[in-house]
């Protein structure tokens, strides 16, 4: 009877903070956690999971709420969990002849490979480890396991530095002449325990707790406390997963790899995880423990090795990685164990893979009938995809081969050495590029991996932190780089004979896993037929349409490669940059009256002209969207310091006249112009409305080369856009003037040219009278960097250097409002001034050409909000393309 009283009780209290896997609901993810939720799925499926029981991350948060302090009868429902476990398992918690050990392992909604904390081995004490040498007449493996408790216990419950132990174990290696750890002799193991022991006595300041009902409580409040260490909060941030998520914590009865030879433990991704190829991938550990693998403290062999050696694990290996996709319907990351030839899941999640991995495995799946054509858009992270549109080493016949190692994370990179994370960051933030080479990294390392071009490792394998991390972020990363020896007093690595020092350039292959000395060239990638296809897939599916900011014809013809379906942005600005057309606008700039000035532009026309003309001739049968010059004048010129210093030179060496003259002049223009704010000084519409001519050269330009095109058979779909917009009066005169130009210039050619006017909303107070402005404007395009800066009252520049990023370390915002759109605030703006402009002007396009046109959580707000198109630069169209199939796809399922 109080048997059945204690299994109610267990059954009433597990709805609160703790689940057993066998009785949780698998759907819940949020609240077990993803590793939770699939242990929990497994072992309702019968699949050879270890039994257990998972800690709600509502615990997590609770115990943060509470100060630090578990939730009111947490524990207590731990015991009786427990007490369910060591009847399922047969064994005793801390009992002197069968103890029960387990695993305690954190387990966020969202996976965070390697960024919160594992206890292994928890149970083991003076006592409990005798009984485990009796039980698994391995003395060696039994005292083996203890140490390592301790080591993680210290580590992971105290913060203690692994490296006084490892030394130990260096040590007692040396003195009996063994190079593997599984060598050492029994007494050895006894030994270094008993070290540890001391060490961990000696570091905490207290004695290793024997209590095993103890050593369970601080673990738990171990992995409560890893969600918010440095490391977590770090990764967190970079992935914009939310801190309110918290972390699960799964306690699960221990199988052991290190019995012997016939055990071992490994990693496996159902599929290739930097190329998608359908083929098992991974790697193992013979007589060895999880935590060896995925914290690359050994190198393992790849998994096709225990075909041979353990035959029939790797047949049920393949048998379950099968089974496990079918039925998770994605790509699986598995962890598993092999005691004494028996195989064991520890945890399967969805396998992190890179962009070009991610768009094969959809595309596959697709055709395998797995998965459904709005399913595989969903599958691919939008943002990566740039990985695929990113260059490669070109040229590296020339230079020397300073390492190879194991092709981790694909694609290239160039930078300086760095040795260490702190260095990179600091590198990284005055505008070094660099390239973190480590033994191997640790989560402690996050922001270093950040902050690199990509990462080289001396140990660990293809499943270890680096490669996990790097594939994730899209870092290109060569691990295993046995033959390469870091000197951390000197700064500076060795291999074969070769030396740089930390500073020195290296350039990176993480497609072959190749490090050359030197700065190698680059190359583009190309488009794979899978990426094709996904991409005609989202262009079935989307609303949206996704223009391109282009500039030059040669831009114009990349983007419409890429898929653009028209320029969004031409900024005309960028046409008078070349070294041959500075001086003609200066001495626009320099024009003291309009006959002046109108005798400059006329040698700028014919350029901008031709300009045109290209743009129309790529963009054949698109719209193009051609911005009236925008930049403060001032920018054309030098700066006030140098023309200072150029004119005081030229007196000292006795200059000609006439070019002293004219530097005197220039410098006079300059301190004229200067400006307190140039980007709400004479820039925009001001210049137009002040400087008539600049406009009325830009229009005629426009028309005629629209005119010329049209005549040799190329359709143009012209839309001309007025800058920065204050008042609708300013868009009324500038309006007016333009069309008289344009119909004067066609009459001239004798061309009918059909093109709208609109302008570029980029100042509040356009989106707040936007329903004045569109009576006449035929379109909206939101201008949403600048938009930002003046919402923001922020100069980006400044605030990106100076307090951007303390305001983002402190979570004042959530982000940076340059790289994602302020949807609570500048997002209103825009959403208010379309709705406004279209009860005004039913038909008002409307469309962003910020920055934000690229970004994938931008893209979904514009497609929420109704707006017709986005604009992005070239290399970004494909990301644009699927991230707004997928918003389309997303706001169908939420409906």
């Amino acid at each position: 009877m109080a048997q059945v009283q204690d299994v109610q009780r267990d059954q009433a209290l597990t709805t609160r903070w703790v689940y057993s896997f066998d009785q949780a609901d698998p759907k819940n993810r949020n609240l077990l956690g993803g590793k939770g939720a699939n242990l929990a799925q497994m072992v309702q499926w019968g699949f050879p999971v270890p039994p257990g029981f998972t800690i709600t991350t509502e615990a997590c948060n609770e115990y943060w709420a509470r100060g630090g302090k578990f939730p009111e009868g947490l524990m207590d429902e731990v015991a009786l969990a427990i007490l369910r476990l060591e009847r399922t398992a047969g064994k005793r918690f801390g009992d002197a002849f069968q103890p029960l050990l387990v695993s305690v392992r954190s387990g966020a909604p969202v996976s965070m490979p390697g960024m919160m904390d594992t206890i292994l081995n928890l149970g083991l004490n003076d006592l409990t480890v005798r009984a485990l040498a009796n039980q698994s007449q391995d003395p060696a493996f039994a005292y083996d396991s203890y140490r390592r408790l301790i080591q993680m216990f210290a580590n992971v419950v105290f913060n203690v530095s692994l490296e006084p132990f490892e030394h130990a174990l260096r040590a007692a290696k040396a003195k009996h002449g063994v190079e593997r750890d599984r060598d050492l002799p029994p007494d050895a193991w006894k030994d270094l325990v008993a070290t540890y022991l001391k060490l961990f006595a000696e570091h905490v300041g207290q004695p290793f707790p024997q209590d095993v009902n103890v050593q369970l409580e601080l673990a738990i409040e171990a992995v409560f406390r890893s969600w918010n260490s440095p490391r977590a909060i770090v990764y967190r941030k970079a992935h914009g997963i939310p801190e309110t998520l918290g972390t699960a914590v799964n306690v699960q009865a221990m199988v052991f790899g290190n019995m012997g030879d016939d055990s071992g433990t490994g990693v496996i991704f159902t599929r290739h995880p930097s190329t998608g190829e359908p083929v098992l991938f991974g790697e193992f550990l013979s007589n060895a423990q999880g935590e060896d693998v995925v914290a690359g403290i050994r190198t393992p062999q790849p998994i096709a090795d225990l075909a041979h050696t353990m035959p029939h694990v790797y047949e049920s290996l393949v048998a379950l990685a099968k089974q496990l996709e079918t039925r998770f319907r994605d790509m699986q990351d598995v962890e598993f164990t092999v005691e004494r030839g028996k195989l064991f899941v520890l945890q399967t999640r969805s396998g992190k893979r890179t962009a070009q991995a991610a768009v094969r495995i959809a595309i596959d799946m697709l055709h395998e009938g797995l998965i459904q054509p709005e399913e595989a858009l969903l599958r691919v992270d939008a943002q990566h995809l740039r990985q695929l549109l990113h260059r490669r080493l070109q040229g590296t016949d020339a230079l020397p081969v300073f390492a190879k190692g194991l092709p981790a994370s694909p694609g290239a990179s160039v930078g300086r050495i760095v040795l260490d994370a702190d260095t990179a960051v600091e590198w990284a933030q005055r505008g070094e590029k660099v390239v973190l080479v480590r033994p191997e990294t640790t989560p402690e390392d996050i922001h270093g991996v950040l902050a690199a071009e990509g990462v080289v490792t001396t140990h660990g394998g293809m499943t270890s932190h680096a490669a996990v991390v790097a594939r994730g972020i899209g870092k290109p990363a060569v691990c295993g780089c046995d033959g390469v020896h870091i000197d951390f007093e000197a700064r500076q690595v060795e291999s074969n004979g070769v030396v740089l020092k930390e500073g020195d350039v290296i350039s990176v292959d993480g497609g072959t896993g190749t490090v050359y000395v030197g700065e190698a060239q680059m190359e583009e990638a190309k488009m794979a037929d899978e990426l094709k296809e996904l991409l005609s897939i989202a262009d079935e599916v989307r609303r949206l349409r996704v223009r391109a900011n282009a500039d030059t014809p040669e831009d114009a013809r990349r983007a419409r490669e890429f898929g653009a379906e028209g320029i969004g942005l031409c900024r005309t600005e960028h046409m008078f940059l070349s070294p041959d057309r500075v001086p003609l606008v200066q001495r626009m700039i320099l024009a003291t009256t309009s006959a002046e000035r109108q005798a400059a532009l006329s040698k700028l026309l014919p350029l901008q002209v031709s300009d045109f003309t290209a743009i129309f001739e790529a963009m054949d049968g698109l719209p193009v969207t051609i911005r009236l010059l925008d930049p403060p004048l001032h920018e054309f010129l030098p700066r006030e310091e140098e023309l200072a210093e150029r004119l005081e030179a030229l007196r000292a060496q006795g200059a000609p006249e006439d070019e002293i003259a004219e530097t005197e002049q220039l410098l006079r223009q300059a301190r004229y112009l200067r400006e307190a704010n140039p980007m709400m000084g004479l820039r925009g519409s001001r210049l137009g409305i002040v400087y008539p001519e600049i406009y009325d050269m830009q229009m005629e330009a426009i028309i005629t080369a629209a005119a010329q095109a049209k005549r040799r058979g190329i359709s143009v779909e012209l839309e001309v856009m007025l800058p920065l917009i204050g008042s609708p009066k300013e868009l009324r005169v500038l309006r007016e003037r333009m069309e008289e130009i344009a119909k004067r210039t066609m009459e001239r050619e004798g061309v009918e040219i059909e093109y709208r006017i609109g302008t570029m909303i980029e100042v509040p107070r356009a989106a707040l009278t936007a329903d004045q402005i569109a009576e006449d404007a035929q379109f909206f395009s939101f201008g949403t960097n600048d938009l930002t800066q003046m919402t923001f009252a922020f100069s980006r520049d400044d605030a990106e250097g100076k307090f951007l990023s303390v305001y983002l370390d402190r979570e004042i915002l959530p982000y940076n409002p340059f790289e994602t759109l302020d949807t609570e605030g500048v997002g209103k703006l825009i959403q208010w001034a379309v709705e406004a402009g279209r009860k005004r002007r039913p038909d008002l396009k409307a469309g962003v050409c910020g920055e934000h046109g690229g970004d994938p959580a931008s893209i979904a707000f514009c497609e929420d909000i109704g707006l017709d198109y986005v604009s992005c630069s070239p290399f970004r169209i494909p990301v644009a393309r699927i991230a707004a199939a997928q918003a389309a796809v997303r706001k169908r399922l939420t409906g």
